[in-house]
C-alpha cells in the first residue's frame, strides 16, 4: 500500500513560488479569500495584510491602502442595481455559510 503523504509535496497548496511568506499561516490567504467569496480588491487586501511583515513591509502597507481605495471607489461608483446584487450575493453566501456551521 502506498503512503499517500508522499504526494503532499506536489499539491499546489503545499508549495509557494518566490518565497515562503504565506507558508507561516495555518490558513493560506488564497483559501480564506476563496472560501469567503471575496472580491478581487478584498482578496488583495487580505494577501498584503498577511505578508507585509514577512516580505515588503511599508510597500505592502501602501498596497493595502491602494486596494482599499479602489474598493471604496468601486462602491461609490456602483449603480443601485449593482449594490443590491452585491448585498443579495452576500446574504446568500452568509445563509449558505451558516447552514454549514
Amino acid at each position: 500500500m502506498t503512503d499517500e503523504s508522499i504526494f503532499d509535496k506536489v499539491k499546489p497548496q503545499n508549495k509557494q513560488i518566490g518565497g515562503s511568506h504565506y507558508m507561516y499561516f495555518d490558513i493560506q490567504p488564497y483559501e480564506f479569500i476563496s472560501k469567503n467569496n471575496l472580491s478581487f480588491f478584498q482578496g488583495c487586501v487580505i494577501k498584503y495584510v498577511c505578508r507585509y511583515m514577512h516580505k515588503n513591509g511599508v510597500e505592502d502597507l501602501d498596497k493595502i491602502i491602494h486596494y482599499c481605495e479602489l474598493e471604496k471607489k468601486k462602491l461609490q461608483d456602483a449603480t443601485p442595481e449593482q449594490l443590491e446584487n452585491w448585498v443579495d450575493g452576500y446574504r446568500k453566501w452568509k445563509d449558505e455559510s451558516e447552514d454549514n456551521i
